[in-house]
């Protein structure tokens, strides 16, 4: 184009010499917004795949921390119920003595008695 505009006529050729400049002018902005917009873009894109990561890393971790959670839940239950059964086995015992330790004082009674009653 700069070839032609400079073959022409010197009163058209000022003209189209400076539209021509013009034109070049706003290529060469609508070029340079091109990459500004595609390099937004760009770091757009990796700052959404990092975060993508991220929340995938954040979602391992937590489905981790579940599992991990309902295994200890799961262990102190089963804790809970040997205290349980513990605790009532303790219980039939304590009964259990107190039945024998009576028994034992009932004989002794009479085992003084019959002693009493024999001198």
């Amino acid at each position: 184009m700069d070839l032609e505009a400079i073959s022409l006529q010197p009163n058209v050729k000022a003209v189209l010499l400076a539209k021509l400049r013009e034109y070049k002018s706003d290529l060469n902005n609508l070029k340079s917004e091109h990459k500004r917009l595609a390099s937004a873009n760009s770091n757009q894109a990796a700052r959404d795949d990092l975060l993508e990561s991220g929340m995938a890393d954040a979602m391992s971790v937590s489905a981790n921390q579940r599992g991990r959670l309902m295994m200890s839940t799961e262990r102190l239950n089963e804790s809970s119920d040997r205290i349980k059964e513990s605790r009532r086995t303790m219980l039939e015992t304590e009964e259990l003595g107190v039945s024998i330790l009576q028994d034992l004082h009932q004989q002794r009674q009479s085992l003084l008695h019959a002693n009493d009653t024999n001198k």
